[in-house]
């Protein structure tokens, strides 16, 4: 850098390029040029880090500029502040606004948390109960020809929540699909606690069985769950009792070899399967099947 030009520049604002021998980046001060040491190539400059020199043979580019530290900041005339009763409206309306939301967001997440709570709850009793089949045992008539009755002894799976039989359908597929639900309007007849001495097929009233109702015998009910309002919980067990003369009406009963699949479909939980196969001879009119 030429020790003249420097020197016409001293009292100036400048933005001075400086680079050190052996160094590859440069660096940049902006400052006044107090003073000019041409003797000993100095140049003294006033910046925003302080008073400090510079030497001539390690400035690259030197420039001119404008003082921007040293210079206070004004407000502009037309920059005015908002005040009034009309910005404290405004304010307080943003603060409604704000609070309306956060009650909207807070009461929406309230909602979405009962739900999924709801949901898995039902969920987990979906997964978890289930009906049962214990046995299967049929009876026939009297020339023992065919099956009359079906005896489906039945309890909740292991760990499932208490089933509502009167909730509960039987699906039986034969030559046609038939549907059965319990006869609670007769429950008298329909249900009973107590086994008749000649035996589970003559405990209820053969009256209530019928192509759309079964019965039911209540043969372990500690706490009468059972008869009291038709609710089966896990140590309980029951007997279903079909009418397969009314509920197959084409045959009037299951005649030998013949079989049909059925399905005990609870309210709540998994259905309990089970298939029916007639051996190909009744010696007694209690069949196991």
């Amino acid at each position: 850098m030429e020790r003249k030009y420097v020197k016409r520049l001293v009292g100036k604002y400048c933005k001075i390029v400086t680079k050190e021998p052996g160094e590859t980046r440069a660096s940049a001060i902006t400052g006044k040029i107090e003073d000019f040491d041409s003797d000993d190539g100095f140049v003294f400059i006033n910046s925003d880090q302080g008073l400090g020199c510079l030497k001539i043979n390690t400035i690259v580019a030197i420039k001119p500029s404008r003082q921007h530290g040293h210079q206070k900041r004004k407000i502009r005339h037309d920059t005015q502040a908002a005040i009034g009763i009309g910005t404290l409206i405004v304010f307080i309306a943003m603060i409604l606004v704000a609070a309306v939301a956060a009650s909207v967001i807070i009461q929406t997440s309230e909602n979405l948390q009962n739900r999924a709570h709801a949901v898995g709850k039902q969920t987990i009793r979906e997964v978890s109960s289930g009906m049962k089949i214990v046995d299967l045992t049929g009876y026939t008539d009297e020339e023992k020809t065919k099956i009359e009755y079906l005896a489906i002894t039945i309890q909740p799976r292991a760990g499932s929540y208490d089933l509502n039989l009167n909730e509960t359908l039987i699906y039986l597929q034969h030559d046609n699909l038939t549907v059965l639900e319990l006869n609670y309007q007769n429950d008298s007849d329909s249900v009973n606690s107590t086994v008749s001495p000649d035996g589970i097929f003559h405990t209820l009233n053969t009256g209530v069985l019928n192509s759309t109702n079964f019965g039911l015998i209540a043969i372990r009910d500690q706490d009468n769950s059972i008869v009291n309002n038709y609710g089966i919980s896990t140590h309980d067990l029951a007997i279903v009792i079909i009418n397969l003369t009314a509920a197959f009406s084409d045959t009037e009963g299951l005649e030998p070899r013949e079989e049909f699949y059925g399905r005990l479909v609870p309210e709540v939980g998994s259905a309990g399967i089970f298939m029916v196969s007639a051996p190909n001879t009744f010696d007694h009119r209690v069949v196991e099947l």
